[in-house]
């Protein structure tokens, strides 16, 4: 009988955003594969949990898939967490998980903080439809295209980025479209968090010159209710007047 790979999510920021479940299921598997084994180690210490650790990334993860499917094929359980947060939002868990899907292991998630839902939720966008893009394009054509692509969404669209880069994506954003109103969170659960709202041009005054530390979840406002292409009714004979937009700016 083969083991389960257990999905374990992980505090995105503090330490105490665990749940007690989660720290016994890291407690009673065989192995936990980590992104950052030092990192991980700093959590597992502070919470007596004993079991062996071993990497899991982006540079080794077909190798370490292989040997970790062996592992749950002869019997031992095995917990996949990431640096922080939820596994495979934008980490290489996927290809893991894939993996054990098409070889019948039993997944089990165990699930907790999401840097994405922390920040929709104290957003005040819109939460009813929203979209995660992950990690902006670094390079500056890709990063116009990438936005472009984006310009009609009508959801709340989510995405990461880094320090460094900020500035050059709320332009890019404002290129594309138009002076959205943004919601810019940083460090998240930290002790430096800090949560900054207003159009992308107030944003970009307020950051000029400033140094900025830390993850980035950048809320953008969807497509305003104004500005949306109209799709025009089939039959030219409708009498409808009844907008199919979402009722909300």
């Amino acid at each position: 009988m083969s083991g389960t790979l257990y999905i374990v999510s992980t505090p995105i920021g503090n330490l105490e955003d665990i749940s007690f479940r989660a720290i016994r299921i890291l407690k009673e598997v065989s192995i936990i594969a980590a992104e950052d084994t030092r990192r991980t180690q700093k959590l597992c210490a502070s919470y007596q949990i004993g079991t062996p650790l071993t990497s899991y990334h982006d540079f080794n993860k077909e190798e370490k898939t292989e040997i970790l499917l062996h592992r749950l094929e002869e019997g031992s359980s095995v917990a996949l967490v990431c640096d922080a947060g939820t596994p495979l939002v934008s980490d290489p868990g996927y290809f893991l998980v894939n993996a054990a899907v098409k070889a019948n292991i039993p997944l089990v998630p165990i699930p907790g903080p999401s840097s994405v839902l922390a920040a929709l939720c104290i957003s005040g966008l819109p939460t009813d439809r929203f979209i995660f893009e992950g990690f902006v394009p670094r390079k500056p054509g890709a990063r116009e295209k990438f936005f472009e692509k984006l310009e009609q969404e009508i959801g709340t669209i989510i995405v990461f980025e880094t320090q460094h880069r900020i500035l050059k994506t709320l332009r890019a954003i404002h290129k594309t479209m138009g002076n959205r109103h943004l919601v810019l969170t940083r460090e998240l659960t930290k002790l430096n968090e800090e949560i900054m709202r207003g159009d992308i041009e107030e944003l970009c005054k307020t950051l000029e010159g400033k140094t900025i530390k830390g993850e980035i979840t950048l809320l953008i406002q969807g497509q305003p209710q104004r500005k949306r292409k109209q799709t025009p009714f089939p039959d030219s004979r409708a009498t409808s007047t009844s907008s199919t937009d979402l009722p909300f700016e």
